[in-house]
């Protein structure tokens, strides 16, 4: 009997592995199919719906249980409530990484109080205590340091940022953003020709580094990076464009061979 018990849980991990890897052979197989596709969403929607289940009724009280329910509430918006859940993953675990983190993104959405900014920069400075090197927290800290136009400090969380995850071009085109503001254009150019190196599509970078050329006199490399701005933008218009009509089934102006008639 205890071997065919054994041989039963075995199969089930193989069936469970199976269902899990079937949707990747899938996709390689049929990259650009709808109805591959559609399956696909729901091959991955039923394993975490059944992961979730065997996750509450291995330990009900674990840790992961409460993190699995803060983020669902979230997404529902129920802040306090998530926020609840949240707090009960770090009496238990005070320094599990990222849930200073999540508290100070939910502090973000939700409806703002006069303290808000307060609270959210309290739970990004105590995630840095627990993860010294998370990038998004020392980010977030520096959008919070833009918006009160303290710029050393932005230029501070940001190269932080930047450091910790070399791979992080927000952290790059807003540092350049923070050393123009601190009439400090020439550190600027570096950041930023790293951001366009690793993000040519992006827009934003490509603006700034035309602002820092140009401020350090370098007009003719201001006008080519003014160009890839215009360029970039053009392209993500499009792009959004397309978006658009692929959800709507209608074609926008810009996609039609003649302007729409009056």
């Amino acid at each position: 009997m205890r071997s065919s018990s054994t041989g039963t849980q075995g199969s089930g991990r193989a069936c469970d592995r199976d269902a899990a890897f079937a949707p990747h052979r899938l996709r390689r197989q049929f990259p650009k199919d709808l109805e591959v596709l559609y399956v696909i969403v729901h091959a991955f929607s039923d394993l975490s719906t059944r992961a979730s289940q065997t996750l509450f009724n291995s330990d009900p009280d674990s840790y992961q249980v409460h993190q699995l329910a803060a983020e669902s509430l979230e997404s529902q918006g129920k802040w306090d409530e998530a926020a609840e859940e949240y707090g009960k993953v770090l009496a238990s675990n005070p320094n599990q990484p990222g849930i200073h983190y999540l508290l100070g993104r939910l502090i973000l959405s939700k409806p703002k109080t006069p303290t808000t900014l307060d609270d959210a920069a309290k739970e990004f400075k105590a995630e840095l205590e627990v993860d010294p090197r998370n990038a998004g927290a020392e980010y977030v800290l520096g959008e919070l340091a833009l918006r009160s136009q303290d710029w050393n400090g932005a230029i501070g969380r940001f190269s932080n940022a930047a450091k910790d995850d070399p791979h992080f071009v927000d952290a790059k085109w807003e540092l350049g953003k923070a050393l123009i503001s601190a009439e400090r254009p020439a550190e600027a150019i570096a950041p930023l020709e790293s951001a366009v190196k690793l993000q040519p599509e992006n827009p934003a970078p490509h603006y700034l580094l035309s602002t820092a050329y140009r401020r350090v006199g370098r007009p003719q490399d201001a006008d080519r990076e003014l160009a890839a701005f215009q360029n970039a933008q053009e392209k993500a218009r499009e792009n959004m464009q397309n978006i658009r009509s692929a959800v709507t089934g209608r074609k926008t102006p810009a996609q039609t061979e003649n302007p729409p008639e009056p």
